[in-house]
């Protein structure tokens, strides 16, 4: 028998300021159990040794986690040069350790420019990609490496921030799939000296980046203010087109059917609304443009 689920039904999405020490599916339950929420999700893990934004979906918003899967991140790291880590970052041990000899504020600057743009990354071996079924961590842990073919992923901006002693603050923009690390670690080598993680904190996830602590969140006296907490399920699609639907054709669309509708976009994904031009009412989901003019239902939300 399916075990039922327990809780209650809250929809949208938490913005959670992941403290360091704790698994981003730790801070999801803990998240999940301070709403009492039937259902939850997190969009895109962070390291134990990693803080920072973490957005959370609750109810029926776990239904767009994807989508905030594939936005841009915007990270603050501090890269100590001259050292690398068995991980990458400050949870391994010493491998190696190398001065740093012509190192200067322009050289840093060059090999930062010449990783903006498309570039190919490997995966860590300390990462939960799943190699014939078994996560790579798994197999590091016991002291194997192996293959792993190379991801394309962006770095569209990277700056110094702060340069002491042998420790860089950098500022990075990139795209799903980055790896901070292994930037750091690819930074690191082509410097010459080798870097590792010492510290990182994700400050932004697509167009998200005010953030709530789980202290913020333990004072609020009820589910009331609690939930006052959470923005709209549609803001994880901010940059998608509004299609307005009477209510007529929200019927029929989430019956499943395709509808015709006057100066509609002509192709994409948009978001779904039942209102009109002068207030936007309740999000029913996600549609997309057909061939033929016609706005089919892709995804659907149902809050009630």
């Amino acid at each position: 028998m399916a075990k039922q689920r327990t809780g209650r039904n809250v929809h949208g999405i938490l913005l959670l300021n992941k403290p360091v020490g704790i698994s981003s599916n730790a801070a999801l339950q803990r998240v999940k159990r301070l709403f009492q929420a039937r259902k939850a999700g997190h969009t895109g893990s962070l390291d134990n040794l990693a803080s920072g934004l973490l957005p959370i979906c609750l109810g029926e918003a776990t239904k767009l986690s994807g989508f905030l899967l594939n936005a841009d991140k915007h990270y603050q790291a501090e890269f100590t040069l001259g050292v690398t880590t068995t991980t990458g970052d400050a949870s391994g041990s010493v491998k190696q350790t190398r001065p740093l000899i012509g190192i200067t504020n322009g050289k840093i600057n060059a090999v930062m420019e010449s990783f903006l743009g498309p570039i190919q990354q490997i995966p860590p071996m300390y990462s939960a990609i799943k190699q014939q079924g078994q996560a790579l961590y798994k197999l590091a842990h016991q002291g194997k490496v192996v293959e792993r073919p190379a991801r394309s992923i962006t770095i569209y901006a990277m700056s110094v921030q702060q340069w002491v002693e042998n420790r860089l603050s950098v500022k990075v923009h990139c795209s799903k799939g980055t790896y901070i690390r292994t930037l750091a670690e690819d930074f690191g080598e082509a410097l010459g000296c080798g870097a590792y993680v010492s510290a990182l904190h994700r400050t932004g996830v697509g167009d998200y980046c005010n953030m709530l602590t789980f202290e913020m969140l333990t004072k609020q006296p009820d589910f009331e203010n609690l939930d006052s907490l959470l923005l709209p399920m549609h803001t994880a699609l901010s940059n998608w087109t509004d299609v307005l639907l009477t209510e007529e054709l929200a019927y029929y669309v989430q019956q499943g059917q395709a509808i015709q509708l006057p100066q509609a976009p002509t192709s994409g994904l948009v978001k779904l609304f039942v209102g009109n031009k002068a207030r936007l009412g309740s999000f029913i989901g996600i549609g997309y443009v057909l061939d033929d003019g016609r706005i089919a239902p892709r995804r659907l939300i149902n809050a009630n």
